[in-house]
């Protein structure tokens, strides 16, 4: 049965409230930042996220139709360092069954033609029972948090998230590679900025040489902040700190150093920067390279994705420890800026199970 047909079979029965239900991991900020861009090239096409904690804040500071939902469980990191992996794939196990109800509830609500999910591998299963056309966003196809016996439990996770890949009408990967059976690589889903850098440098007021750091939703990376502060204290007073903390208070750090909080516009104050310093999550780092602002990378010790993340980029979470000599030699790069299509390609992929 192809995606037109079952919405035909779906629709006839269900008086549909809404084009497309987005259903969105609440890990951090990059799966919705990327989500809500490309909803912006859906034409005429009524859309709902359903998501929680920061994303859900974000999608509300920007107008986005959306209902909070439940939030998932955090990882345990101390110092850089994840913690007790196993425990939290157990946590999240019992999580995903929970959202199983709720997406349920939420699909007989709205009556969706097509449900689009970034990593919320429980609404995929919900609208596959129901013959309603899938298409997940997703970084990774296989998780690898645990060693020894964890694993096991893991690796019996990760054969039911194969399954659920399979059953998708189609899989958007937001990275270069070979398209082969349902999986679509778009390249990089970045948000598009309408500014010039000049203009973005005069409304932030940024008139020195710039460094940027960002920890995205989670309190993950405060020790990226804390080695970050200790390093520029001794950088003299040509260079600005801007700290993005996420949704904690904000602090006051004193000379040269703005605690901006929570902020909805990240990809515009990277392309104002002259550097930014993240933890090694994927959207940031595309942003980066689109913009061509330098960066630098620190991942989460022992989580796979950012630790895959980082070395590509030439980055390891050893390199806390040289950040100093890594901030001079990033602030002396020069500019690269990349042009991409992915948030265009997959909004076209999006938009052919609707025409």
């Amino acid at each position: 049965m192809n995606p037109i047909d079952k919405n035909i079979l779906y629709n006839n029965k269900k008086q549909r409230m809404t084009d497309i239900t987005f259903f969105c991991s609440p890990n951090g900020m990059g799966h919705i930042t990327r989500d809500f861009a490309i909803t912006q090239h859906l034409d005429n096409i009524s859309t709902k996220f359903f998501t929680a904690n920061v994303a859900a804040q974000y999608l509300k500071q920007v107008g986005a139709n959306v209902e909070e939902t439940i939030d998932s469980p955090k990882l345990i990191v101390q110092n850089g360092l994840l913690k007790q992996p196993t425990r939290w794939l157990w946590k999240f196990y019992k999580y995903h069954q929970e959202c199983k109800k709720i997406s349920s509830r939420i699909i007989e609500q709205e009556h969706p033609r097509l449900v689009v999910s970034d990593e919320d591998y429980a609404s995929l299963v919900t609208a596959q029972k129901q013959n309603i056309s899938t298409v997940l966003i997703t970084d990774i196809l296989k998780t690898e948090f645990t060693k020894g016996f964890g694993s096991i439990f893991e690796n019996l996770m990760n054969r039911g998230m194969h399954n659920i890949i399979k059953k998708c009408d189609v899989v958007i990967l937001p990275m270069e590679g070979n398209d082969q059976e349902n999986l679509r690589y778009v390249g990089p889903i970045v948000r598009p900025i309408n500014n010039s850098r000049e203009e973005l440098r005069k409304k932030f007021s940024f008139n020195k040489k710039t460094i940027v750091v960002s920890v995205g939703g989670t309190d993950a990376g405060n020790f990226l902040i804390e080695k970050t502060l200790n390093v520029c204290d001794k950088i003299n007073d040509d260079v600005d700190l801007i700290i993005i903390s996420g949704p904690s208070m904000k602090k006051h750090y004193g000379k040269n150093t703005r605690d901006l909080g929570f902020v909805n516009n990240l990809h515009e104050i990277i392309l104002a920067s002259d550097l930014i310093i993240s933890l090694a999550g994927s959207s940031t780092i595309a942003e980066s390279k689109t913009y061509g602002t330098p960066g630098i990378f620190i991942p989460i010790k022992n989580h796979f994705e950012q630790e895959d993340n980082a070395k590509e980029e030439g980055f390891s979470y050893d390199d806390i420890n040289r950040l100093d000599s890594l901030i001079f030699q990033k602030l002396d790069e020069k500019r690269n800026p990349q042009k991409n299509d992915g948030v265009k390609k997959a909004a076209e992929i999006i938009e052919n199970f609707l025409s």
